[in-house]
C-alpha cells in the first residue's frame, strides 16, 4: 500500500484485511489539497526528549529538492495548540523538547496566509512549565533572526544549540540553488550568536558536487567552513532528483570528485567538533542523561550539545546533573563527574 503525504496519517482508514493484493494499492490526492491540512504530531517512547512536529511542508522553490511536490506548501499548527501539547509531553515526564518542521523558521501559515511568526511561538513555549529544555531542530539562516537569536540567550528553557543549513559557501552556487541568501548573512548570523552566546554550539547542512560546482567552488566552501565559528557539519553528496531543475543542470559532478569532496568536509567536520569539545574542557555544564549502555557507560547531552559520558547509574536516566566536562575519550565523547558541590558554591 502506498499512501500520500495527508493519508499516511489515516492508515488505520485504509488497512481493511491484511491479505495481499497482486498490486500495490495507491491512496494519493493531489498535493495542492494537502497544503491547507495540518496534522500535528510527536514522538513517543523516548523517556528523555521528544520531536515535536509544529510545521510541514515547504515554499522555497531551491532548484535541487523535491519537498514542495512530495510534501506541498507551507503549513503550521497554531501557537495555541502547540503550547498544549508541550503541556501533555512536560506531563509525562519528558525534559527536553526539539521543535521540528520542514521549514520550521517558516511556522505560522495557515490556509496559505500567515497568521503568525515564528519568534511568537518560542516566546510563548519558553513560558510552559515543566519542560527543562527546547531545542530547535533546524532553522533557516534568512529565517533566523537577531530578535530570535537575542531571546534564546536569555530564554529559560532555549538551549544554546542552532543548527543552520548552509549547503554551499560559494555565492554561485547558492545562486544555483535558489537559496534564499548569499553567505556574507551567514556569515553575521554566526557572528551575532557568538557574540550573545560565546558557547553555542552550531551545526551546518552542506552539500557537495551540485552541478556546476567547480573544484575553486568547492575550495571556496572548504575554506569559509574552516574560518567559521561553527561546532560540527552535516555532510550530503548531492544526488540527481527527478522533476527537480538541478536534475537537468550542465557541468554534472563526477561521482568519484563528490565522493572526495564529502571526505575532505567529514575529516574538517570532526576536527571542528574536536575543537568545540575541548574549548569546553573544564566548564561545568548541565547533562541531561539517556537510558543508554555501552561498555559500562551512560551518555547524555549538556545544553550546548557537547555528548559526554560517565558510569552507568540508573538512577540518572532522564535526570539533569551538574557536571564539570574533565576532557575527551578516545571514542571523542567527553568524560564527566558530577559537580553539585562546585555549582552550589557558585
Amino acid at each position: 500500500m502506498v499512501l500520500g503525504a495527508a493519508e499516511k496519517f489515516r492508515i488505520v482508514e485504509f488497512i481493511t484485511d491484511l491479505t495481499k493484493k497482486p498490486k500495490a494499492v495507491v491512496h494519493q490526492q493531489p498535493i495542492e489539497k494537502v497544503n491547507h491540512n495540518f496534522i500535528a504530531a510527536y514522538s513517543i517512547g523516548d523517556r528523555t526528549r521528544t520531536f515535536l512536529k509544529v510545521q510541514d511542508g515547504c515554499g522555497y522553490p531551491c532548484t535541487y529538492c523535491t519537498i514542495p511536490l512530495a510534501r506541498g506548501g507551507s503549513r503550521s499548527d497554531t501557537i495555541a495548540n502547540v503550547v498544549n501539547r508541550a503541556q501533555q509531553i512536560a506531563q509525562s515526564g519528558v525534559k527536553e523538547i526539539v521543535l521540528t518542521g520542514v521549514n520550521l523558521g517558516d511556522f505560522g501559515i495557515r490556509e496559505g496566509k500567515r497568521e503568525d511568526r515564528f519568534f511568537d511561538l518560542v516566546k510563548a513555549l519558553d513560558e510552559v512549565e515543566g519542560i527543562e529544555r527546547i531545542r530547535i531542530s533546524s532553522i533557516e539562516p534568512n529565517l533566523l533572526s537577531n530578535e530570535i537569536i537575542e531571546f534564546v540567550a536569555t530564554s529559560k528553557r532555549f538551549v544554546p544549540h542552532f543548527h543552520i543549513p548552509l549547503q554551499s559557501g560559494s555565492n554561485k552556487i547558492l545562486g544555483l540553488m535558489k537559496r534564499r541568501y548569499q553567505r556574507e548573512l551567514y556569515t553575521e548570523r554566526v557572528a551575532k550568536i557568538k557574540e550573545v552566546m560565546p558557547n553555542c554550539c552550531i551545526g551546518v547542512d552542506v552539500i557537495v558536487g551540485f552541478p556546476g560546482e567547480t573544484q575553486e567552488d568547492f575550495l571556496d566552501t572548504y575554506q569559509f567552513l574552516n574560518g567559521l565559528d561553527v561546532s560540527y557539519l552535516h555532510v550530503f553528496t548531492y544526488s540527481e532528483r527527478e522533476q527537480t531543475e538541478a536534475a537537468a543542470m550542465k557541468g554534472k559532478v563526477a561521482g568519484s570528485t563528490r565522493f572526495e569532496r564529502n571526505k575532505m568536509l567529514h575529516i574538517l567536520s570532526d576536527k571542528k567538533r574536536r575543537a568545540f569539545y575541548e574549548s569546553q574542557v573544564g566548564a561545568i555544564g548541565q547533562v541531561l542523561f539517556e537510558d543508554d549502555q555501552k561498555n559500562g557507560f551512560m551518555h547524555g547531552f549538556t545544553k550546548n550539545y557537547v555528548k559526554v559520558r560517565a558510569k552507568y547509574d540508573p538512577v540518572m536516566v532522564n535526570e539533569l546533573k551538574n557536571v564539570k566536562l574533565l576532557g575527551l575519550s578516545a571514542d571523542g565523547e567527553v568524560d564527566v563527574e558530577e559537580a553539585e558541590t562546585l555549582v552550589h558554591s557558585h
